[in-house]
């Protein structure tokens, strides 16, 4: 039994690995199979960019409440919500019958996905402390990348069986998957909402959002870690909403190949990111307390100018290259991200702190999303918005060097 109880930690990474996994697959498949949707519904680049914003909009606005939720109620429950209706959204995607439709339904998505992260991450935070903590959330966030790389087959889903099939059969088995979850899931005993009472008893600590907000924005790290990862989400929703249309135009690939090379190549690296960024910033972080920043910004520092050089470049091996090695400093940032912020916030608002980043990174993700199709529509090269963004996610990741952290690590 006490084995058993050892390894749940584990598991618990392995059962949100598969749900990680379809979080990123459905909201993804959508951006593989341009041509036909576009074709389906006769609608522009502009529109059609659009389908992604929305989505991206709805999830950021409704992230510091997912969080918030998470923190107040409980992880398992939300956890297991949102996962089930985002595979509900998933398959009615698949029966849309028109171009509005669709953008309610991305929405609905978006909705739905937007209280998952915060709440898995904070789950796994919760259960594995400082020694263990970035390798598992960055194998955790390996699950992302599964699901980003296996979305690129929407490009041959689309051209074998039409671009309604994969939101079917996806949708359809998350649903079964979240009612799984029900029974084998469960919250941590080391509850973070639990403060001292003047007598030294542990009572409940009562959250409110408003409060929650105070405390959160009340720090000035914070609000650096914030600046950071809105520059991010430019970069990853750039890279997701586009990179397949970018790399079939640039480099004259058909829809199939276009969509695995977005997709998998940066994933590749990533997984092996998340994996060496995890070890090594837990051993780093053991013997110095910044260890996880310096990792997150050596990793950027070397990789960034990899993203410029795949936009610049008219060789495609260069390009593969390339993408390889900017997957692997994301990686390394994926795996650290969570860690870093529990050594500035407190525990007991830990997904609602990761809600608020997804907030606005998820916002201006969006926008520059629709920006790059207004880009298209306008014929400007989006290699032009790759060179640019890779300088200054470089620029961005030199001032998480100016956090100030808790003196206590969990």
């Amino acid at each position: 039994m006490k084995s058993i109880k050892s390894c749940y930690p584990w598991l618990v990474v392995a059962l949100l690995w598969i749900v990680a996994l379809l979080n990123y697959l459905d909201r993804i498949l959508l951006t593989s199979m341009r041509d036909p949707i576009i074709k389906d519904f006769s609608i522009t680049d502009t529109q059609f960019g659009l389908l992604t914003s929305v989505f991206l909009w709805s999830y950021g606005i409704l992230s510091p409440f997912g969080g918030f939720f998470a923190d107040k109620y409980g992880r398992k429950k939300i956890i297991v919500f949102s996962a089930f209706v985002w595979s509900v959204a998933t398959l009615w995607t698949g029966m849309v019958s028109s171009f509005g439709e669709l953008l309610v339904a991305r929405t609905f998505m978006g909705i739905s996905e937007a209280s998952y992260i915060p709440a898995a991450l904070a789950m796994i935070t919760d259960y594995h402390r400082n020694r263990t903590r970035s390798l598992a959330t960055g194998i955790h966030m390996s699950g992302l990348y599964a699901g980003l790389a296996l979305g690129g087959i929407g490009g041959f889903i689309a051209e074998w069986w039409g671009w309604r099939f994969g939101f079917q059969f996806f949708g359809a088995f998350g649903i079964l998957y979240s009612i799984g979850l029900m029974l084998f899931l469960k919250d941590s005993k080391m509850d973070q909402t639990v403060e001292l009472s003047e007598t030294g008893n542990e009572v409940k600590e009562k959250i409110n959002f408003l409060g929650s907000f105070k405390v959160i924005f009340g720090k000035k790290s914070f609000n650096i870690l914030l600046l950071f990862f809105c520059i991010y989400g430019m970069v990853t929703w750039l890279i997701y909403g586009w990179l397949p249309t970018f790399l079939k135009d640039h480099f004259h690939l058909n829809l199939g190949e276009a969509g695995l090379s977005a997709t998998g190549y940066i994933q590749i690296g990533a997984f092996a990111g998340v994996i060496l960024g995890g070890i090594l910033a837990d051993r780093w972080s053991a013997i110095n307390m910044r260890g996880r920043i310096y990792v997150v910004v050596i990793g950027f520092t070397l990789g960034a100018p990899f993203l410029f050089l795949m936009a610049s470049t008219q060789i495609f091996i260069i390009a593969i290259f390339a993408m390889l090695v900017f997957g692997v400093a994301k990686g390394v940032n994926d795996a650290n991200l969570m860690p870093i912020l529990c050594q500035i916030v407190d525990g007991r608002y830990l997904a609602t702190s990761y809600g608020f980043l997804n907030f606005l990174s998820t916002i201006v993700g969006g926008m520059m999303v629709y920006f790059a199709g207004a880009l298209q529509d306008a014929n400007i090269e989006l290699s032009i918005a790759y060179q640019v963004i890779a300088i200054v996610l470089m620029l961005a990741s030199w001032s998480l060097l100016l956090l100030k952290l808790k003196k206590k690590v969990d």
